[in-house]
């Protein structure tokens, strides 16, 4: 296997840089700045460089004792089926060790990847997204 580097701070991170690997991914487009401030926020964070390149990332929201909700997790096209998604969901579990809960929302059709890594559908999960009709649209909410 290639050697990767793998940080867990963001004092060098290019956000330009990340915001590509969002937009490759596909993740969608985050803009630079606000991707500076949502991993501002995030007590866990993962990235993962081969030599200088970024080529996965992934976020965890705490709270230190009740909640932790991975997210925003991304690895380049080239290095997927590699292991490096499953890598960076186990370490920012590990990260999360002692949260009472740990969540994610998967993008449709990727349900089956997060069940092998011990995940369970929740039966009670509600969301109020700022696009609405876009979540329904690309089928991360209910239209009822």
């Amino acid at each position: 296997m290639q050697n990767f580097s793998w940080v867990y701070d963001q004092a060098d991170i290019d956000w330009q840089q990340l915001s590509r690997l969002y937009r490759i991914a596909p993740l969608g487009n985050k803009a630079k700045d606000d991707l500076n401030i949502v991993f501002s926020n995030s007590k866990f964070k993962c990235f993962i460089y081969e030599k200088q390149k970024l080529i996965g990332a992934g976020r965890a929201l705490a709270d230190g004792l009740d909640c932790s909700y991975i997210c925003d997790v991304a690895i380049h096209p080239e290095y997927q089926g590699m292991g490096l998604g499953r890598k960076m969901i186990n370490q920012l579990v590990e990260l999360s060790f002692g949260h009472k809960k740990i969540i994610l929302y998967a993008n449709p059709g990727k349900e089956g990847f997060y069940k092998k890594l011990g995940f369970k559908q929740m039966n009670t999960a509600m969301a109020i997204f700022s696009n609405e009709q876009q979540a329904i649209d690309v089928g991360l909410l209910s239209s009822t």
